[in-house]
């Protein structure tokens, strides 16, 4: 059984609007996402959930796969929700529209851990590792219990480390402090109709994490923990980054 993955693409970003046009490297950058999952195996299907048909025009040449969807959506779990309204997929993977460079490998293993435990909702996390610095806001720190479910979610460098010395717990050295949660979500499709008809949580509201909301409302959230994963993009610098990133690729690959 494959999965459909679902990218929102929400043209205003609050820290960086219209991030996911941004094409700098020649292409917008939402279609570099849509790329490397067309490399995973388990993935059916692709649909850009925009919230604008300048995305859709964007993407035309590419042939990719656009549903416009309701512009007043508080999240992006709602917006793939519309979208899988129409789908009969049992599983629903949720990348973001803004990890362009997410690893094909990662996807296939989220759908395959969920096919075989049969959770409700999954993620991926990954060590903290530099140069990303835990005291960032625009990096989503994960906090996990002995069980890999999820405990919580925060823009704040928790748990707070109150021996500076150690940088792992006591008892148990294999353990990282930080992990950084990476942009993707997998979901059961009943399940995330039920999901996206809650309203907002406070918690949700106060550090705008919609994966807050499902642990408030009891939901278990299980964790893959991978050992690296690229960062995604919230600010035109990371943006700037990444294109830089691609173009030294270019170069040693003779492309241009």
């Amino acid at each position: 059984m494959n999965a459909t993955v679902i990218i929102p693409a929400r043209l205003q970003s609050s820290r960086f609007p219209e991030k996911v046009l941004a094409r700098a490297t020649g292409k917008p950058l939402v279609q570099h996402v849509v790329d490397q999952v067309r490399k995973c195996r388990r993935v059916r299907e692709i649909i850009v959930a925009a919230d604008d048909a300048r995305v859709a025009e964007a993407l035309r040449e590419y042939q990719t796969t656009v549903v416009l969807t309701d512009p007043n959506h508080p999240s992006g779990t709602d917006r793939i929700a519309e979208v899988a309204t129409k789908l009969d997929d049992e599983l629903i993977i949720n990348v973001q529209g803004d990890e362009p460079e997410i690893e094909p490998a990662t996807v296939d293993l989220l759908i395959e851990r969920m096919l075989q435990t049969g959770s409700r909702m999954g993620t991926v996390i990954t060590p903290f590792a530099p140069p990303r610095d835990p005291k960032d806001p625009n990096i989503v720190k994960a906090v996990v219990g002995i069980d890999g479910s999820a405990i919580y979610f925060s823009r704040h460098a928790i748990p707070f480390k109150r021996d500076e010395g150690g940088a792992t717990v006591k008892g148990n050295p294999s353990l990282p402090i930080y992990f950084h949660h990476l942009g993707i979500y997998g979901y059961r499709r009943d399940f995330l109709l039920e999901f996206s008809s809650w309203q907002p949580t406070p918690l949700e509201q106060a550090e705008k994490l919609e994966q807050l909301r499902a642990l408030e409302h009891g939901v278990r959230i299980d964790t893959i923990r991978i050992a690296s994963a690229p960062a995604g993009i919230d600010t035109p610098q990371q943006y700037e980054q990444f294109v830089r990133r691609i173009q030294d690729l270019g170069h040693k690959t003779g492309r241009q």
